[in-house]
């Protein structure tokens, strides 16, 4: 039987509609929690309401990339695995990379050869196998945090935020250092054509999406522009895609 077919059949449609459906779920009930104890702590409702906007706002760049990356999937390994692999904990890179490590280990290229049962198998477990590790980390090390965070920040509420921020800048430079330094390790590497042509395009996405960003958040500040501060973050991935692809 054709992997394809197997891949897009009914009944995968419907197996990987079940865990969608309880992430939907989940996002549903911890949205109502947090809405109730926003009114405990003292909140009005016109701000939480804001906060819900801003996070929607913010969510549809980073749901773009999600999209293009599931457009490739759907490709690979069939329209359901990548719906419910980038719907539930996967991000874009580790689900292509798992998928084909997971299929060469019999032999078969991703996106090159022709999808066989036995590797379209061999792609779903090394995907979800792989990503089993992060929701047992999550599961044994979640009633934990509080006591390391106050341990790292000694009580210091200000110091927690530091810390918070530093991590997120440190885990995005890292991505952008990778990006950036690829061109020059493609050359010492002595890649094909089609590698470098990649490489240079990762990293000039970088240095564009930095440059609009730093636009845009000085217009924002400066004119006081809040809808501005909501949108950046969507219009510089946007803008970055398109004008790396004219390019």
């Amino acid at each position: 039987m054709d992997a394809m077919k197997i891949a897009n059949s009914i009944s995968m449609w419907i197996a990987c509609g079940i865990p969608v459906i309880f992430v939907i779920m989940q996002a549903v009930l911890f949205a109502r929690g947090a809405f109730r104890a926003g009114k405990k702590m003292g909140l009005k409702d016109t701000q939480m309401k804001r906060a819900m906007k801003s996070s929607v706002v913010t969510s549809i760049g980073p749901s773009i990339v999600v999209l293009s990356g599931m457009l490739s999937l759907l490709v690979s390994v069939g329209g359901p695995i990548g719906w419910m692999r980038l719907s539930m904990i996967g991000s874009v890179m580790f689900e292509s990379i798992a998928a084909g490590l997971g299929i060469s280990a019999i032999g078969v290229t991703l996106g090159t050869d022709t999808l066989t049962p036995e590797a379209f198998g061999m792609a779903v477990w090394t995907m979800i196998l792989c990503s089993i590790g992060w929701v047992l980390f999550a599961t044994f090390s979640a009633n934990k945090m509080d006591k390391i965070e106050h341990k790292l920040s000694k009580g210091n509420a200000g110091m927690l935020t530091t810390i918070a921020s530093c991590a997120v800048i440190c885990v995005f430079s890292a991505m952008c250092a990778s990006h950036l330094a690829k061109p020059v390790y493609s050359v010492f590497q002595k890649a094909d054509q089609m590698t470098m042509s990649s490489a240079e395009k990762n990293a000039l996405a970088c240095f564009l999406g930095a440059i609009i960003m730093a636009v845009l958040t000085v217009v924002a500040n400066k004119k006081e522009i809040g809808w501005l501060k909501e949108w950046s973050l969507t219009i510089t991935i946007l803008a970055s895609m398109i004008l790396t692809v004219i390019i």
